[in-house]
This record gives structure tokens, C-alpha cells and sequence, in this order.
């Protein structure tokens, strides 16, 4: 299933639903799918509304708040409502979108349509069969959102060599061929001449922050720790340890705002010296009070974020708030998307 049957089945089923609704996809040509997957029309009587829809295959708490912020995207270029669909929406997860008045449907029919003609709240059908989405390409793979992330951070990269390319994302050189051809196929890296650069813009920061809340963020966490000097961490001596702050604290010390919930350390390892000075115990993997995660870099030596040496490159800090789908995180994101990285990558 493409995204374009996904984006006709959802339409039928809302149509089958019984309670009057019609709905009519338009699809976008080539061109404008930087900004929008689709239009889709829905009417019950003589009202009718549209809205600007974001596919996505599957959402879950990790993938919310970047999927929201591509929607936001979406919105703001269309000035139309936006609409997620999807394959399937658990009773959870539509709970929470209903919750946020954020528009949904998917293959069962599960929706929340609201407009000031009609309000529509489906919840817990279940699909006729299992149909999957494919989306994505190289780019999207693991090593590619490595590669991705290179060229976000350091633009100058794309006309860099292949070996530096490879050796600044900490992939292996074989990965950086492919990876760069699917980019220029999908418009992502455009060509000019023997130059060639990123095509940044918002829907791209967004495309990785989604695509890293999945493949990669789920494999960076080493280990959980609880915190007793948890209120202090501001004090903790990070530099010398080659450590950095990434998520909450990162976003504090970018744009002083949000007050952690959770500590966030980038890091090789955790020095035995600095675990005894923080008196930090490791708790597993499943959290607790006062946590500190420990998370590995997954970028290579070279790659430097030209900032704070005690913070994680903005565009990563971005990424990780928005991965833990909590509403004053996925707000302190915004934040730091407008204060940080809307000059680099613009809403257009």
C-alpha cells in the first residue's frame, strides 16, 4: 500500500460509516508534496470542509509530537485544518488526539472530525486486514538519518568528499553513495552545477525528528539512573567528561524555559568518577524518579556543533523533545524550533 491508497481508504471508510459523510481526496501533484500529502474534502449535507492531511503508517507516543509538527507545517502552508491519517489508531492514542483537538482517521474508520457544522468521534474499530505503508527510502534507514543529520547540522558537508561525509555522520563509506542519491531523488539535497546543497526547510527537520524517534532514538538509551542531586544538575561539571546535555536540560540551558523532568546525557560512557560525585545508581531501563538517562552519540568524532560544548546540536534537541509526546515538551520544541533553527529551516 502506497500512501496514496492509504489517503483513498480512509475517505471510504469514512463514507461507510453511516453517519452521512462524503469524502473526496485530492491528491497533490508531485511538486508541492514537500509542504502537503493531500487535501481531503469531507461533507454531511450541505456543509462541507476541507482539510490539509499528513500520512503517517503508524503513530505512537515517540512519533506524536513530530508528527503534530509536520501537521502544524502542513496548516500553516495551507491555512486549512489538518487531519492526520494513518493505518490504525489505538483507543489510547485517539484519546490523547481528541484531548489535543487534533483532527485523525484511519483504515477502520476510527476518527475525530470536528467542525463547526458537524463533530465526529469514532473510536476502537478494528481493520479488516493488516496493510502497510511503505515510505521513506535510504535517507530513512538508520545509517541514512545518521547521514541526515551530518548534513543538518554542518551544511558546508554536501559538497564535502564522500569519506568526510561518512566519517562526520559515523556511518561506513559504503552507506553515503546511496544515501545522497535518494536525498537528490526526493528533492531533499538539490544539485546546482558541481555544487549541491541541503533543501532545508522545516518539513525536512521534522521528516528526520520522525524518522529518529523511530529507527534511532529507541536504540541510544545505555542505561537509566536515579538522580539524588537531581535539582543541582545545572553544577553537574559535564565538559570535562565529554558529556552533553541533550533533551530537557539542553532545551533549559538553549532557551531557559522548561524545568526538566527527566535528565538527559549524551555520552560514550559514564565516568565512574563523575557517577560517584553525582552519586548517581544505575535503575535499569524502565525510569524513575529523579532520572537520568544516558544515551550514546550516534554521530561521528568530527561532526562538532558549533554552540554550547555542553548541549547536543539544537536540531537533536528538537528531535528528543518532540519524541517524548508530552505537552510541555512538545511546547518548549516550538520554542526551540523558533528561537534556534526557523532561520535554518523555514516554515515556508
Amino acid at each position: 500500500m502506497n500512501e496514496n491508497d492509504l489517503i483513498q481508504g480512509v475517505a471510504e471508510a469514512l463514507e461507510q460509516l453511516g453517519v452521512g459523510l462524503t469524502a473526496r481526496a485530492e491528491l497533490q501533484p508531485t511538486a508541492a508534496k514537500r509542504h502537503v500529502d493531500a487535501i481531503l474534502a469531507i461533507a454531511r449535507g450541505k456543509a462541507r470542509h476541507e482539510f490539509v492531511i499528513e500520512t503517517k503508517p503508524a503513530i505512537g507516543p515517540a512519533t506524536l509530537g513530530a508528527a503534530l509538527a509536520q501537521l502544524d507545517h502542513a496548516e500553516h502552508a495551507t491555512r486549512l485544518p489538518g487531519l492526520l491519517v494513518t493505518e490504525r489508531i489505538t483507543p489510547p492514542m485517539a484519546e490523547r488526539l481528541r484531548e489535543l483537538k487534533r483532527g485523525f482517521v484511519d483504515l477502520a474508520g476510527n476518527c475525530y472530525l470536528e467542525t463547526p457544522d458537524f463533530l465526529v468521534y469514532v473510536v476502537g474499530r478494528k481493520p479488516e486486514a493488516q496493510m502497510t505503508v511503505s515510505r521513506g527510502g535510504q535517507a530513512f534507514t538508520p545509517a541514512g538519518l545518521k547521514v541526515l543529520f551530518a548534513l543538518i547540522c554542518e551544511p558546508e558537508l554536501a559538497n564535502a568528499t564522500q569519506r568526510t561525509i561518512a566519517a562526520n555522520a559515523g556511518v561506513a563509506l559504503g552507506t553515503v553513495p546511496t544515501v545522497l542519491a535518494d536525498l537528490r531523488q526526493t528533492g531533499r539535497l538539490l544539485k546546482a552545477g558541481r555544487n549541491q546543497r541541503l533543501n532545508s526547510d522545516k518539513r525536512l527537520l521534522d521528516e528526520w525528528a520522525m524518522g529518529y524517534a523511530q529507527q534511532l532514538r529507541p536504540k541510544l538509551l545505555v542505561a537509566t539512573h536515579h538522580a539524588p542531586q537531581f535539582e543541582t544538575w545545572k553544577e553537574w561539571p559535564v565538559e570535562p567528561y565529554r558529556l552533553r546535555w541533550g533533551g530537557e536540560p539542553a532545551a533549559h540551558l538553549l532557551e531557559g524555559y522548561l524545568q526538566p523532568g527527566v535528565l538527559t546525557l549524551y555520552g560514550d560512557k559514564m565516568p565512574l568518577a563523575f557517577m560517584a560525585k553525582q552519586q548517581l545508581r544505575p535503575v535499569g531501563l524502565l525510569g524513575t524518579h529523579q532520572a537520568l538517562e544516558v544515551r550514546k552519540p550516534f554521530w561521528g568524532k568530527p561532526l562538532e556543533y558549533q554552540g554550547r560544548a555542553d548541549t547536543v546540536a539544537p536540531a537533536l534537541v528538537y528531535a528528543d523533545l518532540l519524541a517524548t509526546g508530552e505537552a510541555r515538551c512538545l511546547e518548549t520544541a516550538g520554542r526551540v524550533y523558533d528561537e534556534l533553527l526557523a532561520r535554518l529551516f523555514p516554515a515556508g
